[in-house]
């Protein structure tokens, strides 16, 4: 059986093969030229895809950007009117951190990081 070989030079001939090598080589070449026809025709555009839901979306648009911008400067405006320590401990807390946590790491009473906490959360919300 003779197959068209191409080299690698570009050169084109004629092989000849016994019938069974012939016959993979073939059908090899057949499924590859199948499979490029179909990758060619079953191609898609993510500029015509339609997507669907509030999963593909992006719900942050530019009000809410905005809106999230002015709440976060209100935000450290207001963190800004509490003092240091009071500062610092409720941002411990808002990180994670127990009462108790806070207290080892200052080493001060339970009791005084409490007050101090209940004191920043209060001056905290009559200004927020």
């Amino acid at each position: 059986m003779k197959i068209n070989y191409t080299f690698a030079n570009g050169e084109v001939s004629d092989v000849e093969v016994c019938e069974e090598i012939g016959t993979m080589i073939l059908d090899s070449r057949r499924e590859e030229s199948n499979l490029d026809r179909k990758e060619r025709y079953h191609c898609y555009s993510l500029d015509g895809a339609e997507y669907e839901g509030e999963e593909m979306a992006d719900a942050r648009t530019p009000e809410t950007a905005l809106v999230e911008q002015m709440e976060n400067q209100h935000i450290a405006e207001t963190l800004s009117l509490l003092s240091e320590v009071q500062r610092r401990r409720l941002l411990m807390l808002a990180q994670g951190m127990s009462v108790r946590e806070i207290a080892r790491r200052e080493g001060k009473e339970i009791k005084t990081i409490r007050e101090s906490i209940d004191g920043a959360r209060k001056k905290f919300f009559r200004f927020f």
